[in-house]
């Protein structure tokens, strides 16, 4: 069984070390809460925290060290005391885009999956009227992924792999990333107003 090497408050504190961006907390926090979610919905309910820490600290080098993705975290993360599986379970989601980790376990796969796609949920929330994903469906989300213009920094084929390394469907994947981020929405927003003010 994983469990995290840091406690929540200092993953936190170093997510925020490197990371002064609101939006690039806000990924964080929503990728936490999406892997929590998945931790519950697959039956990884005692490595809930294991599985959040990953996706709170899964971009902890992008906003500074972009060209070094994946690489520069692992140093990063070995400073700050963190476990060497744990560094793995964090860095491969850069996995055939900058660096040759492959996910193994469940949750890397759901990591390397959702990761893209919560992005590409956040930024089609922003476009309706609610800015919320609470009202949004499973077909205005699809469109939204077939329009290649839309979100373009969102890779589909990443998306596409990823639901293929997991054993789902496309639209399986895009209907339970959907639904955890409509129920942590509340959640995630909360705790961005703390964590950012």
């Amino acid at each position: 069984m994983h469990t995290p090497t840091l406690s929540r408050e200092a993953a936190l504190d170093l997510l925020k070390t490197y990371n002064k961006e609101p939006f690039h907390i806000q990924h964080a926090l929503t990728v936490e809460a999406v892997m929590r979610w998945y931790a519950e919905q697959l039956g990884a309910n005692d490595e809930i925290d294991y599985w959040g820490q990953v996706g709170l600290l899964h971009d902890l080098d992008f906003e500074m060290y972009p060209e070094e993705h994946c690489i520069k975290a692992q140093e990063l993360l070995q400073a700050a005391g963190v476990s060497e599986d744990m560094i793995y379970s964090i860095c491969c989601h850069g996995y055939g885009i900058c660096i040759d980790w492959e996910p193994k376990e469940l949750m890397e796969n759901v990591l390397f999956a959702a990761d893209e796609l919560t992005g590409l949920i956040g930024a089609a929330a922003l476009m309706r009227p609610s800015k919320s994903t609470k009202d949004m469906e499973l077909k205005s989300l699809k469109k939204k992924f077939k329009d290649k213009k839309f979100a373009a920094g969102c890779s589909r084929d990443v998306i596409k792999a990823g639901a293929e390394r997991l054993g789902w469907e496309l639209d399986e994947l895009l209907s339970k990333t959907l639904a955890a981020m409509q129920a942590m929405e509340d959640q995630i927003v909360a705790e961005y107003e703390k964590q950012v003010g």
